[in-house]
């Protein structure tokens, strides 16, 4: 049957049902249950069930976590074998991986729960509707009742055939779903058991990487010796399992390098567009002057050293293997990039120095016995040596660009120092710690160096590219420029060496923590309380934010020259543009620092008896400032007349604004000082100057012959407003002589002077034509 009777309680319904029937009946009005009554109840019925399929179906993504979770078992069992074969060689880096790994599996497994948990409100919400429907008194009527049945039967057939369908669907679908969840909840308590083995080996091997792992490198060796095959058979065995470590770990924080594909892509069709409008305006000869070095048309070099550069930023627990060839991979392109720049000796030891590094993940590769590995190393170390003091021994003067390369070259030589005498007397992880992180130093100092010159480099071009497109001269600032940029590439590069170098020594997650306690501790002063996290934010935010507004300008090819005056409308919007930067950079840093805004409201309720008592000028000139912004009674590149100073407009700040005088004199006003005095702005609507230019003549020429002559002359100079007729005024009139004036509008008031000088002369030699003497 598709439903069970239910009894008692079907047949009370039943009988209130009559009762409500014979009651309405007494006054005419009947509710027995008609045809439609009941075809409602199985359309209903049906509506529900076809629902079924809906909610099953839409558990699809089931059998993706399925996969998933079979990927992440093979996983979890290599690194329960890994983590339990007590290997004492075990890599540091791996370890991380396998903590990395952990981390991810983790939060995979919190994710699918919360996944199972909506699946799981929906098959709830579908089995109370079944419930509900299979306690419906109509439909359990036509079940019991034959001629109700026998009017109903082609709904019945349709109904038993939907019910089997969606009975099976529901007990497949709880069936798996059930499977999943315990699947899920198992592999969740592995996970956390494998994530307390991992920290607790991290933090063994912290505490006795000092101590004697091995004997002395001079002791023989004790016991017999481990078969060539089984040692043979176990190296394949922990190779195999590191790479399909690796591939899932790669698998699963692909996301992680996703960005720094896209920052490669930007960077290469950011240069690659520079180049391109460049050459299409035909002044590809105005990139001289830059001294490109490392950018050509087609950057793909410079695109590769600033990714892999990049690189361990992005994945600062990735594979050994990851690391070894991606370093690899820069340090070759580096090589083809610096080939011509360095002498034929110091080239030939850079090369020694690849040799080097190439050898080091040779150890791993061949799999050789510990007491073969540490005398490998030893001869690595020693080579290391003299390498590093035959660099130190040359004079390295012209690799100025490198500042610090001498002094990392020092450091290479220390460490591999320290990592030759640990290897001898037993420390043999600590050698493998120093020994690596002196390569990937002197590495990464060299690829940072290039990495730098070819930011600044994209940048120049960028400054360039965006003066050729408006038109703007060739010759800039560079010097200074660049030295701007460097610092700011330097900042960069020094960040990214410190967290590679800490990483390398396996200090850096254990800074991590102790300056995120240090910087987390709450601090008071009087009634306020901050974080030093809080207040670095806030100093770090205010920083960028004023770095930003500071150099936005050079992105778009405004140095700050006379150049770009005439752009009024860019330097309006990059104007406003600084002062949003500034305000939002202020704003964000209060946020980010968690200050509270009671507390600073109480702090600006202070300041503002000081602002009552002595800083009204700065309030006053600040103010100003943004009503010059956003007012405009005057703009960058306007020529104004404010009080007895005349000039250009060449900067409105914040506090004050800056005129260059026609002698080239830089008058700093207060923005406070402009709004106060009268502004004779010259330029506002348009550039428009009207000259005047007076004559004095014989009496005797004929004025009907040169009135037309000399507006032919003027209106010929291309520098002369066409739609504005000269004109010709008489001025006093002598016995002998008759005063003319000239008037008209020049298109640039910039250019009066010069414009007025050659029309001048015009006349003059018009006037000598006429054979009219001038007075």
């Amino acid at each position: 049957m598709l439903l069970a009777c239910c009894g008692l309680q079907v047949r009370a319904q039943d009988s209130a049902r009559w009762r409500r029937n014979a009651d309405t009946t007494l006054f005419g009005n009947s509710t027995v249950p008609t045809r439609s009554d009941y075809l409602d109840q199985f359309e209903e019925a049906f509506q529900t069930l076809n629902k079924v399929p809906l909610v099953t179906g839409s558990l699809i993504g089931i059998d993706q976590m399925q996969e998933k979770l079979n990927e992440s078992d093979s996983a979890i069992a290599i690194l329960k074998d890994r983590l339990n074969a007590g290997d004492r060689g075990q890599n540091i880096r791996n370890l991380q991986m396998y903590n990395t790994l952990l981390d991810a599996l983790d939060k995979s497994m919190a994710d699918y729960n919360t996944s199972l948990q909506g699946y799981a409100s929906k098959l709830l919400g579908i089995k109370k509707e079944i419930r509900d429907m299979r306690k419906d008194t109509l439909i359990i009527k036509v079940f019991r009742d034959t001629a109700l049945r026998a009017q109903f039967m082609p709904q019945l057939v349709q109904l038993r055939s939907k019910w089997k369908r969606a009975d099976s669907l529901m007990k497949v679908s709880t069936a798996r779903f059930n499977t999943l969840k315990a699947h899920v909840a198992g592999n969740s308590i592995i996970v956390e058991e494998l994530l307390y083995q991992t920290d607790g080996l991290l933090r063994t091997v912290g505490v006795q990487v000092f101590g004697k792992e091995r004997r002395f490198i001079w002791e023989p060796r004790s016991g017999g010796n481990t078969p060539t095959a089984a040692m043979q058979a176990g190296f394949r065995k922990s190779v195999d399992a590191e790479q399909r470590l690796a591939q899932y770990y790669f698998a699963i924080t692909r996301n992680k390098r996703v960005w720094l594909y896209i920052t490669g892509l930007v960077f290469y069709f950011w240069v690659w567009y520079n180049y391109r409008s460049t050459k299409k305006l035909d002044r590809m000869a105005s990139l001289n002057m830059l001294g490109l070095r490392y950018l050509n048309p087609r950057p793909y070099t410079a695109t590769l050293v600033l990714a892999l550069s990049l690189a361990p930023l992005f994945d600062l627990h990735a594979p050994a293997i990851y690391i070894e060839t991606t370093q690899f991979l820069l340090m070759l392109i580096v090589s083809v990039v610096i080939y011509k720049r360095l002498s034929r000796t110091l080239f030939y030891g850079w090369c020694v120095f690849l040799l080097l590094f190439l050898l080091l993940p040779i150890i791993r590769i061949l799999g050789l016995p510990m007491f073969l590995s540490r005398w490998y190393n030893f001869v690595i170390n020693i080579a290391s040596i003299l390498l590093g003091w035959y660099f130190l021994s040359r004079d390295a003067s012209h690799l100025k660009a490198y500042k610090l390369f001498r002094w990392v070259v020092g450091l290479y030589v220390v460490f591999n120092a320290l990592a030759l005498l640990c290897n001898v007397f037993g420390r043999v992880t600590l050698s493998q710690i120093l020994g690596a992180t002196a390569v990937y130093a002197l590495a990464q100092t060299v690829s940072l160096g290039v990495f730098v010159s070819v930011v600044v480099e994209a940048f120049l071009l960028q400054i360039q590219s965006s003066r050729m497109r408006k038109h703007y001269p060739e010759a800039f600032e560079i010097a200074d420029i660049s030295r701007s940029l460097r610092r700011f590439a330097m900042v960069l590069a020094i960040i990214l060496w410190v967290i590679v170098f800490t990483t390398n020594l396996n200090i850096y997650d254990a800074l991590n923590d102790i300056l995120g306690i240090v910087f987390s501790q709450p601090y008071s002063v009087g009634s306020i309380n901050f974080t030093l996290r809080g207040l670095v934010l806030f100093l770090g935010i205010i920083w960028v934010a004023n770095f930003l507004q500071k150099y936005i300008a050079y992105f778009f090819g405004d140095t700050g020259d006379d150049a770009a005056f005439d752009d009024k409308g860019q330097r309006s919007r990059l104007l406003v543009t600084r002062l949003v930067l500034l305000i939002l950079g202020f704003l964000l840093a209060i946020a980010a620092s968690g200050l509270p805004i009671d507390k600073i409201t109480v702090v600006l309720g202070a300041l503002s008896v000081g602002i009552g008592l002595g800083l009204q000028s700065i309030v006053n000139n600040f103010v100003s400032g943004i009503i010059l912004i956003f007012d405009r009674p005057l703009r960058i590149g306007d020529t104004v007349e404010i009080g007895d100073k005349k000039g250009r407009v060449k900067e409105i700040g914040i506090r004050s604004s800056t005129l260059l005088t026609e002698e080239g004199a830089e008058v700093i006003m207060p923005n406070g000082d402009v709004l106060s005095h009268n502004i004779v702005n010259w330029t506002l609507s348009n550039n428009y100057a009207r000259v005047s230019l007076p004559f004095v003549i014989r009496k005797n020429a004929d004025m009907d012959q040169l009135r037309p002559a000399l507006v032919q002359v003027v209106k010929a100079n291309h520098d002369v407003v066409e739609r504005k007729e000269p004109e010709i005024v008489l001025g006093a009139i002598t016995a002998k002589t008759v005063e003319l004036r000239i008037y008209f509008w020049c298109k640039d008031f910039a250019r009066v002077n010069v414009v007025a000088g050659e029309v001048r002369a015009a006349v003059y030699q018009q006037l000598e034509k006429m054979n009219i003497e001038v007075e």
